[in-house]
Formats: C-alpha cells, structure tokens, sequence
C-alpha cells in the first residue's frame, strides 16, 4: 500500500497509523467543521476505515447535529477528548481522519477547499487546489484509483 502516516491525540492516550496515503483530502470551510474544531476550517484525509491501523487507545464516537441531518461521528480520545476522524453520513467504512492530529501534518495538503461560502473573510486561498462554494464533482477531481477504492467501500460511484 505504500506510505504511511502516524499521528495521535492531543495527549498520546490514542495514537494510529494510516496505512496508506488518503483517496483525496479535503480543506472544509463549512460552519459545522469551524464550530467542532473552534477553527477557520478542518482538513481532512478521506480513507478507509480498515486502512486505520490502532496502535495505542481507542477513540470514542461523539455524535454531531449537522445541518443536513445525516449521522455524524467524531470519534476522540476518552482522555483528552482530542478529535481524530469522524464517520460522516452514517459510512463505517470511510473516515475522515483530521489531518492536523498526525505527526506530519504537512504530508497531505488539501486537494480541494470545500464549503467556501462560509468562509471566514481574512482566510486567503493561495495553495493553489481548487475551490468550491459547496461541493464538486468527485469524478472530475479525484484520481481514479482513489474514485475504485470508494467504490470498492461503498459499492457506488
């Protein structure tokens, strides 16, 4: 599978590995991800679940009203309570693992903003991925083989 990628919480009760480099990684600029990490945006690496490899803890799922009223799961440490990946939809199989808990954040840059029309004013989009309002065509961005391994975890494109 290639690569991987370590990270933890903020205390180090629960640390993982990513087994593999992410399908596609989001920079999410939407109300709900500002008000869940107090921040301008959360950045997040999409992959599967059984690509997470537990080293150490294990996280608890903290459910999350959203705006659409789909599940959310923000799965944290029972210690620090620090967020590591959330199950958005009601997907097990797909986590959207927060970039900023692994050792290295800046191995996976986003591939895409997301949700800009919330944005806050003084956050320049200057990296140069793509930006969008709301959302995007998924079959015009990602790469093939990250669109198959969706596929391969969800059965539909």
């Amino acid at each position: 599978m290639g690569e991987t990628f370590e990270g933890a919480c903020f205390c180090g009760a629960v640390r993982y590995r990513l087994k593999s480099r992410p399908m596609f990684v989001h920079c999410c600029h939407c109300r709900d991800c500002q008000k869940q990490t107090g921040g301008a945006f959360a950045v997040n690496a999409l992959i599967e679940t059984d690509r997470i490899e537990m080293l150490a803890g294990e996280p608890r799922p903290w459910r999350m009203k959203t705006e659409s009223g789909r599940p959310h799961d923000v799965y944290r440490c029972p210690d620090c309570a620090g967020p590591l990946w959330s199950d958005y939809g009601g997907r097990p199989a797909l986590r959207f693992v927060r970039v900023a808990t692994l050792e290295d954040p800046a191995a996976l840059p986003p591939d895409v903003h997301i949700f800009t029309r919330s944005k806050l004013p003084w956050v320049k989009l200057e990296d140069g991925a793509p930006a969008f309002e709301v959302y995007y065509d998924m079959r015009t961005l990602w790469p093939a083989d990250s669109l198959e391994r969706r596929r391969a975890i969800l059965g539909h494109g």
